[in-house]
């Protein structure tokens, strides 16, 4: 159990309970860290124990080890979070996967899956964590992973950037939904960004080919993601609701 004399007491989420998936590495640690600074108390789900395990342990938080494609434990080990912090301010649903296949070669499992992570596990623990704020009462935020595929695709990605539309659909409903009770509900969607998980696929030639997508001749990192992450769980959007934020570089700029 996280208790009060652990929080920091500074920072834009001091004392703020935050449950953030897919927390292990890449996006969701970086998003970890920035919490982590800003004074929240966290609890980390991710599919990879040890490594999970390992990001909490040096930000000071608790980690939950989940296959979030498995519906009964994934609202399980929500629940256990919430327990564990002893209730829940702030949801951010990172976890999601991508499997690079031709439109006329996905399976059915190829698409059950991604969908299954992508956005059926976020309707869960959305669910879970909107009960958890609207008993509390004091309202909430949550911050939903996108991308630029679910507005303009790309090839390859059919499975993907459909999953990754539904997230925009499941977050702008969301919002409509949970706004009565003072629980906003955002998503980001990130352009190329050079995480650790791709660099031994990633070449210098991908690297600068995506880079001149953009305007600003480059791709993102982490933490300017985790950046924006900030900013929706934060005070400083609480006018902010049922938005899909770009973090593109302008690669997409609607």
């Amino acid at each position: 159990m996280v208790t009060e004399r652990d929080a920091p007491a500074a920072g834009r989420l001091a004392g703020q309970r935050v449950i953030i998936t897919g927390a292990a590495r890449g996006i969701g640690a970086a998003i970890a860290r920035s919490f982590a600074g800003e004074g929240a108390r966290l609890a980390l789900l991710d599919r990879e124990a040890e490594q999970c395990a390992g990001t909490a342990a040096r930000l000071g938080a608790v980690a939950f080890p989940v296959d979030l494609a498995d519906p009964v434990n994934t609202r399980k080990v929500t629940q256990s979070a919430i327990d564990a912090l002893g209730g829940v301010d702030v949801l951010v649903n990172n976890a999601g996967v991508l499997q690079m296949a031709p439109l006329l070669d996905i399976t059915v499992d190829d698409w059950d899956r991604t969908f299954d992570i992508n956005v059926r596990a976020m309707l869960l623990t959305t669910q879970v964590a909107a009960r958890a704020m609207i008993a509390a009462g004091d309202g909430g935020a949550i911050v939903n992973m996108a991308s630029m595929g679910g507005k303009v695709g790309s090839p390859n990605q059919a499975h993907y950037a459909a999953s990754k539309a539904a997230v925009i659909s499941l977050t702008r409903v969301s919002a409509m939904e949970l706004g009565e009770h003072g629980i906003r509900v955002n998503c980001i969607c990130p352009g190329y960004v050079l995480t650790e998980m791709g660099a031994a696929t990633r070449t210098p030639e991908m690297v600068a080919k995506w880079s001149a997508m953009s305007p600003l001749g480059r791709c993102a990192e982490p933490e300017e993601v985790a950046d924006m992450a900030l900013f929706l769980a934060s005070d400083q959007a609480k006018y902010c609701t049922g938005q899909a934020m770009n973090v593109s570089g302008g690669m997409v700029m609607h």
